[in-house]
C-alpha cells in the first residue's frame, strides 16, 4: 500500500471533545487530500450515512467569498469517519480509512494499557512499606487525569 500516511501523525489528529474521540473535517479533507468543502458537500449529500454527526451539520448554503472560515468545522466520531470512504468513493479514502480506524485501536489500546499500569501501581505500594509512600504518593498525582469538566451548551441563551 504506497503512501500510507502513519498511525502516529494520525493519532495527533483525534481530539478528545466533550468525552468522544473525534476528528475534524479539515484533518480529514487533508488526509483524503481533498478540500474541506468537497468534503463537507459529499457528507451533506449522505446525511442518512452519519447519524450521530447529523445533529452537527447544517443545511447546504453557498460558500462564502470573503475567505477563511464563517463556521465551525465539523467533528466525525469513529463511526462517521468509516463512513466517509464510501461516501468519497475513491482508493485513497479506503486507504486512509483504514490507517484512521487503526489509530482509533492504538489509542483504545494506550487507554487500556494506562489503566493496566495504574492497577500495577497500586499493587505494589500495598507490597512496599511506608518509606516508599512518597514515591508512589507522586506517581499516582502524575497517572490522574483531571476530572472532566461539565461544559455549558453553545450558544446564546436569554
Amino acid at each position: 500500500m504506497p503512501n500510507l500516511i502513519p498511525v502516529e501523525i494520525i493519532t495527533t489528529k483525534i481530539f478528545l471533545i466533550r468525552g468522544r474521540k473525534v476528528m475534524l473535517d479539515k484533518d480529514l479533507a487533508q488526509l483524503y487530500e481533498v478540500t474541506t468543502k468537497r468534503l463537507n458537500e459529499q457528507v451533506k449529500r449522505n446525511l442518512k450515512r452519519f447519524p450521530k454527526e447529523t445533529k452537527l451539520l447544517r443545511s447546504q448554503i453557498a460558500t462564502s467569498n470573503r475567505g477563511g472560515r464563517r463556521y465551525l468545522p465539523f467533528v466525525f466520531t469513529q463511526e462517521g469517519i468509516a463512513m466517509l470512504s464510501s461516501v468519497l468513493n475513491s482508493e485513497r479514502a479506503i486507504l486512509v480509512n483504514i490507517q484512521i480506524m487503526r489509530a482509533f485501536v492504538s489509542l483504545r489500546r494506550i487507554g487500556l494499557t494506562y489503566s493496566g499500569l495504574k492497577r500495577k501501581i497500586e499493587d505494589m505500594e500495598s507490597k512496599y512499606d511506608k518509606q516508599f509512600a512518597i514515591v508512589f504518593k507522586t506517581i499516582k498525582e502524575l497517572l490522574e487525569r483531571p476530572p472532566a469538566k461539565q461544559e455549558p451548551p453553545i450558544g446564546f441563551h436569554a
